[in-house]
């Protein structure tokens, strides 16, 4: 195929089990982990976990991506509709409250398929927010939750850390269509049932950045209709240079925790810092693939 599914338009050809394009993998699906997870935020994992398919590839290829394992150096093992259904099936077995898709965009067509005839529980499309009009309009209908990255509002640091100088323009519009399909968030028994989370990585040295993020979502959204999940996780990768050799200090999440606040963003999560660890990242094993 001639891939022009994601922002990046790449049109070149993806073989099923080869790609050239900035994802880096073939159009058939490639998964490397398939498993019960527990550290999504509280309305998505709930008490028994998040049933999560971790896809290998990504458009987006953030430098300090802690998951570099899977989504730049495309870890996994290639598998069919059929198979991604059975994997949902183990899931929801085992009492996963939702099946929550991490980093499927460059798999759309085939992942759509695989969500047919419906499943039994919501479908959660975790994604880095940099979203086509195409992939979304097949996504309508058939996922239940989004939970969507706004890493940046400052597309120059989007170009730097991403290579991706449009990101702002066109993960606000995904966000926007997104509300658009599913509607506000209703959550039942704490388990959000319907509706858009919205993630933002606070970045070492970057509060601007943040606070432009929380601008645009209390100007766009009232509250109730979307959840804001502000994370302080940012792990520096190996050979990280500059300010994202660090942590993020105590005093940038507060601050960054303090304008939210100031913004009148209440509906959404806060995350300790000590999530800012890697065993936070699941091991890649091709747990639940085989």
């Amino acid at each position: 195929m001639i891939c022009t599914l994601c922002p990046r338009n790449c049109r070149l050809e993806r073989q099923e089990q080869e790609g050239r394009g900035v994802c880096g993998v073939g159009s058939m699906p490639k998964i490397a982990r398939a498993a019960l997870h527990m550290w999504e935020e509280p309305c998505i994992s709930g008490t028994r976990g998040s049933g999560a398919v971790f896809f290998s590839g990504c458009a987006l290829r953030c430098v300090f991506c802690q998951n570099h394992e899977i989504s730049t150096d495309c870890f996994g093992e290639a598998v069919s509709v059929e198979r991604l259904r059975e994997i949902y099936a183990e899931l929801i077995a085992q009492g996963a409250h939702n099946i929550n898709l991490v980093t499927a965009s460059h798999f759309a067509p085939w992942v759509v398929q695989s969500l047919s005839p419906a499943l039994p529980v919501p479908v959660v499309w975790n994604c880095g927010g940099y979203e086509s009009a195409e992939i979304l309009s097949m996504l309508a209908g058939k996922v239940q939750v989004y939970l969507p990255d706004l890493k940046y509002a400052d597309n120059a640091l989007a170009v730097k850390l991403s290579a991706a100088p449009d990101y702002f323009e066109v993960a606000t519009a995904a966000i926007e269509e997104m509300h658009r399909q599913v509607g506000d968030c209703v959550i039942e028994d704490g388990l959000l049932k319907r509706g858009v989370v919205i993630r933002h990585l606070v970045l070492p040295g970057q509060l601007d950045n943040t606070r432009r993020v929380q601008d645009w979502v209390s100007q766009t959204f009232s509250s109730g209709q979307v959840l804001v999940s502000l994370m302080s996780q940012y792990t520096p990768q190996p050979n990280a240079e500059g300010l994202l050799a660090r942590r993020v200090t105590a005093s940038e999440y507060r601050a960054a925790a303090q304008y939210m606040e100031n913004c009148g963003i209440v509906d959404g999560f806060l995350q300790e810092r000590t999530a800012a660890k890697e065993e936070y990242t699941p091991p890649f094993d091709l747990t639940g693939v085989r």
